[in-house]
């Protein structure tokens, strides 16, 4: 189950594939690269011809080309009901998702996107962003509700196993940096109820579906008034209120946070309707996504996201665990 994390290219090889990539584009779309980030995937900024595009390099081990595929197709789903998302342009052949043969007979796999222009918000901003990012997610939850899905139509599946276990796909929390292991206990027993209240509750389609499941600030974007969506990379079946904890990953221990957290339910209740059931559940489900963001640090360590968070991180996620256990607050904040 458990993905290979890094990605041994440096920046000057992972450029060279780029080009390689855009070599399969037409002449127009050729231009200059500039590499903006890396973290699941390498991301490039293309400039051709006067306009922008978007260059996602997929990690190896990560999604296969069917799952890359599909997450196309339900972006061109999203984008017939109204919502902007990112919109795959094809290659000379036709293929929105490129197949790139490596010098060891290893294969990775690339797709060029229109850009998406707009501004996004941060956590330095009004509480209210959080409305608009329950609002959208709301839509995309009632979009996801009524979507028929192609044949074929495959993506990762986010739960308990997937993404907390010692087996999860961002590997195990245990290996997150300053995690002092006298605090492991604390942290497994926060697992192991977490694992008992979601046995309970279920997977029914009322609560389970496919999502977008990283829909943070970082990954929505605000322009004249419109709110667009981007980096579907991580869609998959989930739990739908997953996507609140995932709104405020990495800074749940944030003073404001159970502010931003009733500011996202608001806005999604004027669209779409929290039953009281999954209401009952968000506490679990914030801390669920701690741990697994937890994990995540521990197998990407010395990407730029886990440098930025500082030596604190773990203790921080180790107090929000004792406080789903000892409490009935939610575990967020100071």
């Amino acid at each position: 189950m458990s993905a290979e994390q890094s990605d041994t290219l440096t920046d000057a090889e992972i450029t060279l594939l780029a080009h390689q990539a855009l070599a399969s584009y037409p002449a127009a779309l050729r231009g200059e690269l500039k590499l903006l980030c890396r973290s699941e995937n390498a991301t490039f900024l293309v400039h051709a011809a006067g306009k922008r595009y978007a260059l996602r390099l997929h990690r190896p081990n990560y999604h296969s080309k069917a799952d890359i595929q599909s997450e196309l197709l339900w972006l061109d789903a999203l984008r017939d009901i109204g919502i902007m998302v990112p919109q795959a342009i094809p290659a000379s052949d036709g293929a929105t998702v490129l197949t790139l043969p490596m010098a060891n007979g290893a294969e990775r796999y690339a797709v060029l996107f229109h850009w998406i222009e707009g501004d996004m918000p941060t956590t330095d901003v009004d509480p209210k962003a959080f409305q608009q990012l329950g609002h959208i997610t709301a839509r995309l939850h009632q979009h996801s509700r009524s979507w028929q899905k192609p044949a074929g139509f495959q993506r990762i599946i986010w739960d308990h196993h997937t993404m907390v276990s010692d087996h999860s796909h961002w590997g195990r929390w245990q290996d997150a940096p300053n995690l002092n292991p006298a605090d492991h206990g604390i942290v497994a027993e926060a697992v192991a109820r977490v694992g008992q209240e979601l046995q309970g509750f279920g997977k029914g389609a009322d609560r389970y579906g496919l999502i977008h499941a990283d829909l943070r600030l970082t990954n929505l974007l605000l322009h004249k008034g419109e709110t667009r969506v981007i980096d579907f990379d991580d869609c998959g079946l989930g739990w739908y209120l997953h996507d609140l904890a995932a709104a405020i990953s990495f800074v749940e221990h944030h003073p404001r946070a159970a502010e931003w957290v009733d500011n996202w339910i608001l806005g999604y209740e004027k669209v779409a309707h929290i039953s009281d059931e999954e209401m009952a559940l968000v506490p679990t489900l914030l801390i669920q996504r701690r741990i697994q963001m937890t994990a995540w640090m521990g197998s990407h360590a010395e990407t730029e996201m886990a440098l930025s968070l500082g030596p604190r991180w773990a203790d921080h996620s180790v107090r929000l665990c004792r406080r789903y256990l000892e409490t009935n607050q939610l575990p967020v904040g100071v």
